[in-house]
């Protein structure tokens, strides 16, 4: 028997699936680069008419995702797959995808209304989903956040719509929440008057509103200090640092005795 018709039947069909194989890698990466440089015209073209930047990049978001499907319908047509044919296998399939479709809409229709209703948008910093951080991109589903130890997590955006949401950067100015612990022998109103002089000091603390300083509370140990000064969201975190620093300063500085733990030693 002659085999020879039959590997030469085999080796042109590979070679034919070689070549569309690598004519289908070089379309995708043709196409993506494509699709990365026309969506990047469109922002510089959005940014141009100085629109904001959420929308900017949830439209971006949303034309890639779209040519991005178009560009793998194309290439499957290119293989001479019937593309026509996934509807049917949709339909027939509707059953198992039917709840992840369902939370994509929800995702989808959730990241509509948060670009609308505008509760936040980019390079604002949130709690939201149980997460806080500073928006990075308000994408078709999820919504990206970049926490403060720089890890970007992504929440679902109707996750984060049916929650709670904490927006830090609204309002021109923030309380920090600092406190002083002192003995019963200290001379408490002789501390907050100190306490009140070097905390306006700190950069960027705000002037109105004032620092509050009071009594937040008296145990059996001593007495403890409300020190609340107020600043921008961005100065948040200096600010809370160099108060710690300004109450060890004054309490060292003036002798004040801290609160003591008295040991019960029985016989």
């Amino acid at each position: 028997m002659d085999f020879q018709p039959v590997i030469a039947s085999v080796v042109s069909h590979l070679t034919d699936a070689g070549l569309k194989l690598m004519a289908a890698v070089l379309l995708w990466l043709l196409g993506r680069w494509i699709i990365r440089f026309g969506v990047s015209l469109m922002g510089d073209g959005m940014r141009r008419q100085k629109m904001d930047a959420t929308i900017i990049l949830y439209a971006q978001s949303i034309v890639s995702v779209l040519f991005n499907i178009a560009l793998v319908i194309a290439i499957l047509g290119f293989f001479g797959v019937e593309t026509t044919s996934f509807a049917a296998f949709i339909a027939g399939a509707s059953v198992a995808i039917g709840a992840a479709w369902a939370g994509l809409l929800s995702n989808f229709a959730a990241g509509a209304f948060l670009v609308i209703l505008r509760p936040f948008k980019t390079g604002d910093f949130i709690y939201a989903a149980g997460v806080s951080g500073t928006v990075g991109e308000i994408g078709m589903f999820v919504t990206a956040i970049d926490t403060p130890d720089n890890v970007r997590t992504y929440v679902g955006n109707a996750k984060i719509f049916s929650d709670n949401i904490q927006n830090f950067s609204t309002n021109p100015h923030r309380r920090v929440d600092l406190t002083c612990a002192v003995a019963h022998a200290a001379d408490a109103h002789a501390l907050m008057e100190q306490l009140a002089v070097r905390v306006r000091q700190i950069p960027n603390v705000c002037a109105k509103p004032a620092p509050e300083i009071a009594i937040l509370s008296q145990n059996a140990l001593g007495v403890v200090l409300a020190v609340r000064p107020y600043t921008h969201n961005d100065h948040y975190w200096q600010v809370f640092f160099d108060g710690n620093a300004a109450i060890k300063e004054v309490a060292g500085s003036g002798g004040y005795p801290r609160p003591v733990a008295e040991l019960s030693v029985s016989a």
